[in-house]
């Protein structure tokens, strides 16, 4: 238990130099001996985890993904909304995430595959949308897979904006413009006037989740 214990801090310092170096230089610029550097860990202990480069990207990729959490509501345009904002909200504050979308829309990476971030986007969206749509939330024109391609590539420009303009600074303002924009093309009105789509919204979800996952002290039994 003590081995798995180590072995599993390892990994996790690994991948979150990896993190760190992809973030900074990008994909094709880093090296192993800066991620190996960072982590501070033997050239043997990296390759027992990772055989490679790209290896170490996915799994930057795939931390990223277990990161995704899905806050639950009744209104599913909310919850779509709540998704959008909290990504954004973690984009700011969340390492593994910035590392992972500089990844996802590298397009210098030769060889690493990024199209699993955006698929899983396009699923998560695409199935909110289909709830939203059976519960009456959506006009009628709307085809759910269309529109959550078009929300993912629309977020992925305002995020890849913010980035390079702002460092993600005015990102939740932009991201709380983009749904005001979108859903107002997408949702029927009643739902629509129901919205909450400020620009703290994502800490308030962030927040929310947090506490969620937090482990409840056990009631005495008396």
């Amino acid at each position: 238990m003590v081995k798995q214990d180590r072995a599993i801090r390892t990994r996790r310092n690994i991948l979150e130099a990896a993190a760190k170096i992809f973030e900074e230089r990008g994909y094709q610029a880093a090296t192993i001996a800066e991620i190996l550097s960072t982590a501070g860990v033997t050239k043997g202990a990296l390759y027992f985890h990772f055989e490679s480069k790209e290896q170490l990207a996915q799994g930057v990729l795939h931390e990223q993904d277990q990161r995704f959490v899905i806050p639950d509501r009744a209104c599913k345009v909310q919850e779509l909304a709540d998704v959008v904002l909290l990504h954004a909200y973690r984009l700011q504050s969340d390492p593994m995430v910035r590392a992972g979308v500089r990844l996802t829309m590298d397009q210098h990476a030769e060889g690493l595959d990024r199209s699993g971030p955006f698929l899983r986007w396009s699923t998560v969206c695409r199935q909110l949308l289909e709830q939203a749509q059976a519960q009456g939330e959506l006009l009628p024109h709307v085809i759910p897979s269309v529109t959550a391609d078009i929300m993912v590539s629309t977020f992925a420009g305002v995020q890849s904006m913010s980035q390079t303009t702002t460092d993600y600074q005015n990102l939740r303002f932009q991201t709380s413009a983009l749904l005001r924009h979108l859903l107002p093309s997408i949702a029927v009105p009643s739902v629509l006037a129901s919205l909450d789509l400020t620009e703290t919204r994502g800490e308030t979800v962030h927040d929310e989740i947090r506490h969620q996952l937090q482990p409840q002290p056990a009631t005495a039994v008396r």
